[in-house]
């Protein structure tokens, strides 16, 4: 039902980027019937937004290096990316990245139809498929979310309004480059 390479992903992410300063707790998986929670203790040292492309910063360098020499990390930055990337290939909603005081949480969810997808859902799943593009050097555009969501080709307003709804979140812009409304690409607002 899930991706292992994306649990492996998260599971290390939650090892690495753990605060040791915090007591009494430490990294977490629980397994519900339709979805995976895997918390760290120690708020992350970047926006969750930006986990899918910004360059590495671990709080546990030493750790980082251990892992990475025991293949479980690159220490690259790119295992979030790669876990997306595999929610994606297996048509899984996309990840819920959590932040509080004093823990980090990602929950990967169990596969759900369009129908089941609620507003944010939809547009965390848009947001995210298109800094993923961006990170591949593409460019979002309504066929590539459409294909993403298993929308079929004569819903295109579906993913439109999805599209929409993550424009007016300011999550993605239109790209500079868009002459025509009908071959829109979009970026993330950050890039």
């Amino acid at each position: 039902m899930y991706s292992l390479v994306a649990v492996r992903e998260f599971v290390a992410n939650a090892l690495i980027h753990q605060d040791f300063y915090i007591g009494g707790t430490s990294p977490m998986i629980e397994i519900f019937r339709t979805r995976i929670e895997i918390t760290n203790p120690g708020q992350p040292l970047i926006d969750t937004l930006r986990f899918i492309d910004h360059s590495p910063q671990s709080r546990n360098e030493q750790l980082a290096s251990m892992m990475r020499r025991m293949d479980f990390c690159e220490e690259r930055g790119s295992g979030v990316d790669r876990a997306i990337e595999q929610c994606e290939l297996y048509q899984l909603p996309a990840p819920d990245f959590t932040k509080d005081v004093d823990y980090t949480r990602v929950t990967m969810f169990a596969p759900k139809t369009m129908r089941q997808m609620n507003r944010e859902d939809k547009i965390r799943a848009c947001y995210q498929h298109c800094c993923l593009q961006y990170v591949f050097g593409e460019k979002m555009t309504n066929e590539t979310l459409r294909k993403r969501l298993d929308i079929s080709r004569e819903n295109y307003s579906i993913a439109s309004r999805i599209i929409a709804d993550t424009v007016n979140e300011r999550l993605i812009k239109l790209d500079d480059s868009t002459r025509s409304r009908k071959f829109a690409q979009y970026i993330p607002i950050w890039g």
